[in-house]
């Protein structure tokens, strides 16, 4: 029977090469010795989860498709039928993450078109201490992408990116021109405005790493303060 099922599965790849529909086979899991059906084959999604938090805790280069099929439960060569390399499964989650960024931001916009300037952008500001808190796994993948790529794939990051900070300085140039324009925000540069908002955004991220969130929430009510404070119009 054994036999058999060995001529089976070569079968099966033999059509897989020709391009013939495969949905009518069975696939032999070789761990538990039995076949298994679609429902127990690994999705994408699944090796998606998995790779994710180990790219998060070890980087690009800390962390090879071994250790992710490990983590999954199956074999490395497995992998190979969803992506054709650890720089496309690294990159197909970076575009995940990048279009639920930019998703999140077209959702703000539409929410706080009618508050006020400076809950405007305290909304937006909360948006990202919130994430850090709650999606740290996906907040260390994106500063670890950004900040250690490897020099294969810095271009391509750095490509990909310019899309987000599109969208993200487009909101926010709106805002801070509506402020000067209604005289709630001192006039200024938007450039150096919106420097100066990424780096209070990007400073969240050191915060959290370091303090305990009974420490944490304080500490941004006062960074944002002191920021608010500094380019409000107080004339």
């Amino acid at each position: 029977m054994l036999w058999r099922e060995n001529r089976r599965i070569s079968s099966c790849f033999f059509d897989l090469i020709n391009n013939i529909d495969l949905s009518e086979f069975l696939f032999y899991n070789k761990t538990t010795e039995r076949q298994v059906g679609e429902e127990d084959i690994v999705s994408v999604d699944k090796i998606k989860s998995v790779a994710l938090n180990l790219f998060a805790v070890h980087g690009y280069e800390g962390t090879s498709l071994s250790y992710i099929a490990e983590g999954v439960g199956i074999k490395k060569a497995s992998i190979y039928h969803y992506f054709k390399s650890k720089e496309d499964l690294f990159l197909s989650i970076f575009d995940d993450i990048l279009n639920a960024e930019i998703q999140h931001i077209k959702t703000i916009a539409v929410e706080i078109e009618f508050y006020t300037v400076e809950e405007k952008l305290y909304r937006i500001f909360k948006y990202y201490y919130e994430k850090n808190q709650t999606n740290k796994a996906e907040t260390n993948f994106w500063k670890r992408a950004m900040l250690f790529s490897p020099p294969s794939l810095s271009e391509k990051i750095k490509k990909k990116f310019t899309t987000y900070e599109k969208a993200s300085d487009e909101m926010l140039s709106a805002i801070f021109y509506e402020g000067m324009k209604r005289g709630v925000i001192k006039s200024n540069n938007i450039k150096n405005l919106l420097a100066a908002f990424y780096c209070l955004i990007d400073g969240l991220f050191v915060e959290i790493q370091y303090y305990g969130e009974k420490e944490y929430k304080p500490r941004i009510d006062s960074i944002w303060n002191v920021f608010w404070t500094g380019i409000i119009n107080i004339d």
